[in-house]
């Protein structure tokens, strides 16, 4: 496969090289910064877009999917409400950021900043030969926020990083160092307001250096018919916890990549996320957890409902290094299919090179039970209300795990209002 050659091209690919060529000389960067998108963009001309045959690409197959890219459109995409009531808000808007000050032990930059000095050059790298939205992102970002949380800063409120769309393409990078000690809470939250298709990338840089205590929020809204290509990439240092939380709800193709390393004794992480799917979306949650040292934890908690003709993916790889003895790893992942037409794929995957752990993985696909729906039945309550009910029991239980109630009643909302529209 090879873009180079047009009439192997899929029209995707060749668009996505008239975009690139199209923009030259407009995307931010100085000599480091543009010459590394050359060779990102080239490595994506040679390879083009991930099919089946790749891997970690085989059950969504981007070659196929993205049949389009839509034009880089420039539009007002002015934020709207927070999540949480009276929040501390950066927007983000069209890719384009709207600089504001954090609160007190929070430095807040703007990433175009770290392109046009050259700083954010050594970031923009490939992790290997299947990391197309490594590529894609490095080549077309122009902005987004750098976030440096200093040593021992304890943030009383989580800031929420509004990423408004609206249409056209959005490229955005984020960066976060959380210093030693420090206690962060981070709402990632993407939002399409206009009816046109967009393609959105977004990679997500965390870095916990030792004692940091964070919980990164993501809440996905993209449109119905919008791409949403995304990466977060953490580093956990000596005893730190990392606490990540996914919401997808909505989107048309979405792939959700995460990339974590232990990098430091006593380590802690915790995935939760929650795959709203309906209509004939694709969602893709694909894992790496790389456990590289001793007496580091994990555990990850998948739950999706899957209506109508929607698909869903998740791919979770744990790799156990030969020195990580004492690694403690646990995987589940559970699906609701409300449809006959509604499909889910689990690829768990171990990789244990250590004899003093403990691993473990499970997956379970189901229907709600009937004689749950007809016991709430039974006592008036309609059909559709009593799914709604179940469902939400079914997701509420992670949900709640974050404790926060301003957070909760938020999530709950989220998932609420789609089940609403879809259920």
């Amino acid at each position: 496969m090879n873009m180079q050659a047009a009439n192997r091209s899929t029209a995707a690919e060749a668009q996505l090289i008239e975009a690139y060529e199209a923009q030259l000389g407009e995307l931010p960067g100085d000599g480091a910064v543009l010459g590394a998108r050359d060779i990102l963009f080239d490595d994506l001309k040679k390879t083009g877009l991930p099919s089946r045959r790749i891997e970690s690409w085989h059950y969504t197959d981007l070659r196929t999917l993205l049949r389009a890219i839509p034009a880089s459109v420039q539009k007002d995409a002015k934020g709207g409400a927070p999540l949480i009531e009276g929040g501390k808000v950066i927007e983000l808007r069209q890719g384009v950021s709207i600089e504001r000050e954090g609160p007190e032990g929070v430095s807040i930059r703007r990433y175009q900043d770290s392109l046009l000095d050259g700083s954010a050059a050594p970031g923009l790298v490939a992790r290997g030969a299947d990391d197309a939205i490594g590529r894609l992102n490095g080549s077309f970002v122009r902005d987004g926020y750098s976030i440096d949380v200093q040593a021992a800063t304890e943030m009383e409120s989580p800031i929420e990083i509004q990423a408004v769309h609206a249409g056209g393409q959005s490229h955005i990078r984020l960066p976060a160092r959380f210093g030693a000690g420090s206690r962060a809470a981070i709402i990632e939250r993407h939002v399409n307001i206009a009816e046109a298709d967009g393609l959105v990338s977004s990679v997500s840089e965390l870095t916990l250096e030792d004692d940091a205590d964070v919980l990164w929020i993501i809440v996905q809204q993209q449109g119905k018919g919008d791409t949403h290509l995304a990466q977060v990439k953490a580093s956990l240092g000596a005893n730190s916890r990392l606490k990540l939380f996914i919401v997808n709800a909505g989107g048309k193709l979405v792939r959700q990549e995460i990339h974590v390393v232990t990098a430091g004794e006593g380590a802690d992480f915790t995935l939760r996320g929650v795959n709203l799917l309906g209509g004939d979306s694709h969602t893709d949650i694909t894992m790496t957890l790389g456990h590289d040292v001793p007496h580091t934890t994990s555990t990850e908690i998948i739950r999706n409902v899957v209506f109508d003709k929607a698909r869903g993916v998740f791919q979770g790889q744990i790799r156990v290094a030969p020195d990580a003895q004492k690694t403690d790893a646990r995987m589940a992942c559970n699906t609701l299919l409300m449809s006959d037409d509604a499909e889910f794929s689990v690829k768990p995957e171990l990789e244990i090179f250590a004899d003093d752990v403990q691993c473990a993985h499970g997956a379970t696909v189901a229907d709600i039970l009937k004689t749950h729906l007809y016991y709430l039945m039974s006592r008036g309550i309609p059909e559709k209300k009593a799914r709604g009910l179940l469902i939400n029991a079914f997701v509420a239980e992670i949900v709640e795990e974050l404790e926060d109630e301003a957070l909760v009643e938020a999530l709950e909302g989220v998932i609420s209002n789609w089940l609403e529209h879809h259920g």
